[in-house]
């Protein structure tokens, strides 16, 4: 397994995380078998970096993959999980005793990232926090965890007002950045097309290399739409709103099957795989969470990323394709 250096962090992760999360459901409703089958197969792979949040399932990720790790007891992994800080919710406080019953979950003393889960916007305001909030509130709460030895590295999820994610970046404060991006919206990278339906992150990748900030991909396949197909395994959640690309599942997904030519040409065996070769492409991308209901999901993102990045054959297809949903409704 291909590892990369992560941002300033000095650590080397796998360029294929295990994501622990309720879109796919495996680790918050899969079987304890087919749970443990899963990490198992992902530590004989290469893989160390381990992904959940309290958030999934209610704590139910973090209990399961505790217990699998427990039993495991792997040498060199490296775990990462969240707080999503309620409106109105003492800010330090609510970081304290999160990361609290997190690692009593987890059954672990330290991990390595802890992330904040809010969306994070210029003013604030619902469930999402100010540029002021996270500077000020948030990162005084983290470097806490940090010098209490309960954390080693602190992050965001990147989601929110670009600029506001932008400045909170480019404050240096934060070692690791969870980016959302896919071959819907590759907008953290390069700059879209004109009137393109989706959300500019304005080069987002530039700001988080100057920064020395690790980038974790997510929604590499569009909560399940880059799959192709509407169907959905039954230990998978509802499709969840979109991040960054249309106002809908739905027409993510109509998008989405715009770009079988891309299976048909013969660049990848199917769209999915495409997806996921296409996110570790650039360089940028320190390592890549993909959902997954079952072990032969997991086995399927595994065999994708075995085979590389996809060839820039490969990607000019893809551009050519996307710049077609110019002027379109978002």
């Amino acid at each position: 397994m291909e590892t990369r250096v992560f941002g300033r962090s000095g650590m080397r992760l796998s360029i294929l995380g295990f994501g622990c999360g309720a879109v796919g459901g495996l680790m918050v409703r899969g079987s304890p078998a087919d749970q443990d089958r899963a990490i198992g197969l992902a530590l004989d792979a290469g893989i160390n970096y381990f992904d959940t949040a309290v958030q999934y399932g209610n704590g139910a990720s973090e209990t399961n993959l505790g217990r699998v790790i427990g039993a495991r007891k792997p040498a060199g992994i490296a775990v990462g999980t969240k707080v999503r800080i309620p409106p109105g919710a003492p800010i330090a406080k609510t970081v304290a005793d999160s990361i609290d019953a997190s690692l009593q979950r987890l059954k672990m003393d330290d991990v390595d990232i802890f992330h904040l889960h809010n969306a994070i916007t210029l003013t604030g305001g619902g469930e999402s926090l100010s540029v002021a909030q996270v500077l000020n509130e948030v990162v005084p709460a983290f470097e806490s965890l940090r010098k209490a030895g309960k954390t080693r590295f602190l992050g965001i999820t990147a989601i929110g007002d670009t600029q506001a994610l932008h400045q909170v970046i480019d404050a240096e404060r934060f070692d690791s950045a969870q980016v959302a991006y896919n071959m819907l919206n590759a907008s953290a990278a390069a700059a879209p097309p004109s009137n393109y339906p989706a959300q500019d992150f304005a080069r987002l990748f530039d700001h988080t290399q100057k920064a020395g900030v690790g980038v974790v991909g997510i929604r590499v396949l569009a909560a399940g739409a880059l799959s192709g197909t509407a169907e959905r395994h039954p230990t998978a959640s509802p499709p969840p709103a979109p991040i960054g690309s249309a106002h809908s599942y739905d027409m993510d997904l109509e998008r989405a099957r715009r770009l079988m030519p891309l299976v048909a040409e013969g660049y990848a065996e199917n769209l999915a795989e495409a997806a996921i070769r296409f996110a570790i492409t650039h360089p940028a991308m320190g390592t890549i969470l993909v959902g997954m209901a079952t072990v032969d999901e997991f086995q399927g993102s595994l065999a994708a990323v075995q085979k590389g990045p996809l060839p820039q054959a490969a990607l000019d297809r893809l551009n050519a394709l996307t710049a077609a949903f110019s002027g379109e409704q978002r």
